[in-house]
């Protein structure tokens, strides 16, 4: 079976690098950029499984970057990240279309969780 594939759109560059370095330690293909309009780029240039989405971002939103995601890429699943957000900014990510959220700080074994269970979705669903 093929690893899965994983992007991570966050605008805190230490947190992209670590997220990577621990997904790709449990068997993961997972890379990262740094903000919504450079993760819409790399969804048009790359295969993507699974995005891990922040909901606070400078340049474009996660909310903004979930409608274009999902216009773009609809069978892409999403799970959104929200730190400064709450409970509250997660389901609105989830009636744009998101998988599902996680809490900042996240725990690595809940994110993993719903990440193979939102690629298993998709895989499901034949795409």
């Amino acid at each position: 079976m093929a690893p899965v594939n994983v992007l991570i759109i966050d605008d805190e560059e230490e947190f992209v690098s670590l997220i990577v370095k621990r997904l790709g330690k449990r068997g993961l293909s997972a890379a990262g950029v740094t903000s919504g309009r450079k993760g819409l780029e790399h969804l048009e240039a790359h295969t993507v499984d699974v995005v891990i989405l922040d909901v606070m971002m400078p340049d474009l939103n996660g909310l903004d970057t979930l409608k274009e995601i999902k216009k773009r890429h609809p069978t892409v699943e999403v799970i959104m990240l929200t730190g400064h957000g709450s409970v509250k900014t997660g389901l609105e990510g989830m009636s744009y279309g998101a998988f599902d959220y996680v809490l900042k700080p996240y725990n690595i074994d809940e994110l993993l969780q719903k990440i193979h269970i939102a690629a298993e979705r998709k895989a499901l669903r034949g795409e």
